[in-house]
This record gives C-alpha cells, sequence and structure tokens, in this order.
C-alpha cells in the first residue's frame, strides 16, 4: 500500500471471486476439476482468486483436504493472480496456524470472520480484537476481516476502524451486512488511510450503491467474473452510466444466484459449460432443484457468459 495526500493505492483490488471445491459423485475432491475451475476463473478475468470461503463449502472439508485443497490451487496458479485463502476458525491458535500455513505456501492475504460456532457462542469484543491481534503479530500479509451475519457477530464500523489502525496486518473489510454501503461509507470515513480495501460481497447483489460508497474490490460467486469486471472496470475509468446499465443487465443472473441457486449457481454453470465434471455439492448439502437449475442456466444464457463456453 502506498498513501500519498490521503490516497490510498491499494495492494488487492479488483474482482476476487470464490473457487468452489469440486467434488466427484462419490464426494471425494476432484483436483482435476478443481485445476480446470482455476484456469477458467482466471481466463475469465478475475483479478484474483479467493479459497475455502463459505461459497467454497468448507464446512464439510477436514483440515487434511484443507490443506490439500491451499497446496494443490496455489501451486497451480503459480503466481498468475493473487489468491486470498479463508482461514476462519473459533479457535486463536487453530486459525493462526492456518494462516501460517496458508501464509508459508504463497497466499497473497488471508480471509477471516470473527471467532464465532454455532448459532450462539460468541466472545466479547475485547477477544475479538485480541484474536485478530495476535493473527496480525504472526503474520506478514493482510488480514482481511470478513463481516457477515452467518457468524452473529456485531462489528461497528467504529470497532472495524479501530482495529485498522491498531492492529498492523488489519487492512481489507469485506462488508455483507445489511446496508453494506452505509457501513462501507462509515468505515472508510472512521478509519481514512487505514483501510486500504474497502470490499463488497454476498456475490454482487449490491455491487452497484457499495461502488459509490467507496468499494475498491469485489469478491463474488466464481461463475461469470466476466461480467463483474465489465461493472468494476466501467466504474473505475469513471463511466458511472456503464457500469450502471452493466449492472442492470447482469443483475438477473447475480440475483439468481443470490435468491435460488446460492453457492450451488457457480457448479451448475460451471458442469454445464464442461468446465468440471460434477456439481454436486459434499452431503448433506441437498442438491439443487432441476427446476431451480433450469432457471438459473437459462437466465445466464442471455448473457453468454464465458462460463458456458470455455470447456466446449
Amino acid at each position: 500500500m502506498t498513501i500519498s495526500q490521503n490516497h490510498i493505492t491499494p495492494r488487492f483490488k479488483g474482482v476476487f471471486p470464490v473457487v468452489p471445491t469440486t467434488f466427484t459423485e462419490s464426494g471425494g475432491l476432484d483436483l482435476a476439476s478443481q485445476k480446470r475451475a482455476v484456469d477458467f476463473m482466471i481466463d475469465a478475468g478475475s483479478n484474483g482468486l479467493c479459497i475455502l470461503a463459505n461459497f467454497s463449502e468448507q464446512f464439510v472439508l477436514s483440515d487434511i483436504e484443507r490443506d490439500t485443497l491451499t497446496t494443490t490451487i496455489l501451486e497451480h496458479v503459480k503466481g498468475r493472480v493473487p489468491v486470498i485463502v479463508t482461514t476462519t476458525h473459533f479457535s486463536t491458535q487453530i486459525c493462526l496456524e492456518r494462516s501460517l500455513r496458508a501464509q508459508q505456501v504463497g497466499a497473497a492475504m488471508v480471509m477471516v470472520m470473527p471467532p464465532y460456532h454455532g448459532a450462539t457462542i460468541r466472545v466479547p469484543e475485547t477477544q475479538t480484537v485480541e484474536f485478530f491481534t495476535r493473527l496480525s503479530d504472526a503474520l506478514d500479509i493482510p488480514i482481511m476481516i470478513q463481516d457477515a451475519p452467518v457468524s452473529g457477530t456485531t462489528l461497528s464500523a467504529a470497532l472495524l476502524a479501530r482495529m485498522a489502525n491498531e492492529i498492523k496486518q488489519v487492512s481489507y473489510f469485506k462488508i455483507e451486512t445489511p446496508g453494506a454501503a452505509s457501513k462501507l461509507r462509515e468505515l472508510i470515513r472512521l478509519g481514512g488511510s487505514a483501510i486500504e480495501g474497502p470490499w463488497d460481497g454476498e456475490e454482487a447483489i449490491t455491487l452497484m450503491p457499495d461502488l459509490q460508497a467507496g468499494a475498491t474490490g469485489a469478491m463474488t460467486g466464481g461463475a461469470y467474473p466476466d461480467g463483474i469486471r465489465k461493472i468494476v472496470d466501467a466504474f473505475a475509468a469513471g463511466k458511472r452510466d456503464e457500469a450502471a446499465a452493466l449492472y442492470q443487465q447482469w443483475l438477473p443472473l447475480i440475483n439468481y444466484e443470490n435468491r435460488q441457486s446460492g453457492l450451488l449457481a457457480c457448479k451448475s454453470l460451471m458442469k454445464e459449460g464442461g468446465v468440471i465434471a460434477c456439481e454436486a455439492p459434499r452431503h448433506p448439502f441437498p442438491a439443487q432443484h432441476p427446476d431451480t437449475r433450469t432457471g438459473l442456466i437459462e437466465t445466464a444464457r442471455r448473457l453468454d457468459p464465458m462460463v458456458l463456453r470455455w470447456g466446449k
């Protein structure tokens, strides 16, 4: 990061979609499809990638599988784009170990949620700050705090700004809470130059207001980075009307992913386009209803995204 007259030049910006985890029909890791998914996402214009996120079904992976995926993907990417590794865990020690391992094999950044477990187990603010402080003290790469409802933890803009100013590696923020644009705007106001990367998330469903609020990055689903890049690039070039028109064009697909197909959208589109061999989630996560899948594919075909052509 460079700072000149309060202007921040972030190390990482643009579109960093989440890489899905690919399985075989029997539920094992499909590393050949995994590599193809990564290649497609890079070819489709991703500025970077994020692995082992919730949209990667990280919650159904063993620790051994996490390590296999981290090393396999980073070795396959070979520095073509920066890769963010999600290392969330309730335990400070385990999150720290995961993060150090990610850094060791070449992660550009780690993404971490505040400590939580299940529907009711949370920690006080003091422990949350200490959690990220210990993580930062052990790392040489930036930390992205994922602020999402799934954690059930309230992270005020004031608290996030405080951590950005007080904790060295805490410098990126993925905001997915209701009123994301307002929170991004307040975070930037309170944190100033310590907020290196205010980012949009949640499949880009609030992308335009978040960009208008100052977001410099977008972490979306992985199926159509070519479409999201058009929006983000136009906005960054000052072509706001063009960006708005493009957002309106892609919004039906963004909405379908966010409100209908969820994390299954990416793999269904990749399977349809010949990118991966199997779109099944790992049990007990339910498969997508055939009618929902049909609606997804029909919505995507109207836009002709690369994903439906890349593997054919």
